[in-house]
């Protein structure tokens, strides 16, 4: 009788564990976190599932931060006081956005957040960034994880190329990943309403391929209800953009913007994982305050 209780309750917790999704992000830049924090936190919130974060740069290229220089008490826009302190304050602004996301555990890659410019190749290919001691890293942190998706940012052609760098290996890394369950790759971002997402893959990177057939997955932050219909889930992301101190231009611009937060799904996930991912989707729409409850 004792070991059919045991098995008993294995089994009930095998069962609560899938109805738990758990997440890792990928992203090259402290704050890029701020395209997807709402169906971050509504995850780990209100599906009590879970969520970790590797971060692939040290965030030292960061410098401007015009209003944040009163707040840290130095110039935030010299490049000389950011390589310097940056990697550590933005750490700590990190993990403080990690904090209201409800982020279990970071993973700190350090490589150098070099320059603003668009081409991944020297970074892909090692001579940037070590590049192979960030696939290890990933590879380790997803044999040691068991996550049932990758959230990256989308890897468009106009985007950074550190961004760009940083969501291609993670799909690579789950590529390689040889365990029974292999994470689901999405890609993600921030949009306003009535604005279309044109991305069928970044060219000479098939793993970032797009099929049209496949559904595009959006969460609406902007709806409003409770008291007066004051209320929207705009605020959690308002409350994640505002640890970013050390980012007062960036952050400025984006606050209270982008009412959508959407994501694709990469061909090389294979059909089987879309109606997982929509399963995700719906529980996320219809939880907390949702107007499809």
């Amino acid at each position: 009788m004792k070991n059919i209780y045991i098995l008993f309750f294995l089994l009930i917790s095998t069962i609560a564990f899938g109805q738990s999704p758990r997440i890792l992000i990928v992203t090259a830049h402290p704050d890029d976190e701020t395209m997807f924090p709402v169906t971050v936190f509504k995850i780990t919130h209100e599906l009590k599932g879970s969520a970790d974060l590797a971060l692939i740069t040290d965030g030292s290229g960061g410098y401007n931060g015009v209003v944040a220089s009163s707040y840290y008490g130095m110039n935030m826009t010299d490049s000389v006081n950011g390589r310097k302190h940056l990697p550590l304050i933005r750490k700590k602004e990190m993990m403080a956005s990690g904090e209201i996301m409800g982020i279990g555990n970071f993973f700190f890659l350090d490589q150098l957040d070099d320059y603003y410019n668009r081409d991944e190749k020297p970074y892909l290919t090692g001579k940037n960034w070590d590049i192979a001691y960030v696939e290890r890293k990933l590879d380790r942190i997803l044999s040691n994880g068991n996550y049932d998706f990758i959230f990256c940012l989308i890897p468009s052609d106009g985007q950074h190329a550190h961004h760009k760098t940083a969501s291609i290996s993670a799909i690579r890394a789950a590529q390689r990943y040889k365990g029974a369950k292999k994470p689901i790759v999405l890609g993600g971002q921030s949009r306003n309403k009535g604005g279309d997402i044109k991305f069928a893959g970044l060219a000479g990177y098939p793993e970032t391929n797009v099929s049209n057939a496949t559904p595009v997955f959006d969460f609406d932050r902007s709806f409003s209800f409770g008291e007066e219909n004051k209320h929207s889930y705009m605020i959690v992301a308002d409350w994640v953009k505002a640890a970013h101190k050390s980012q007062s231009g960036d952050m400025n611009q984006a606050m209270h913007r982008g009412e959508l937060e959407t994501f694709l799904y990469f061909d090389v996930n294979g059909n089987a994982g879309i109606g997982k991912t929509q399963e995700l989707f719906d529980k996320i729409n219809s939880s907390g305050f949702s107007k499809k409850k």
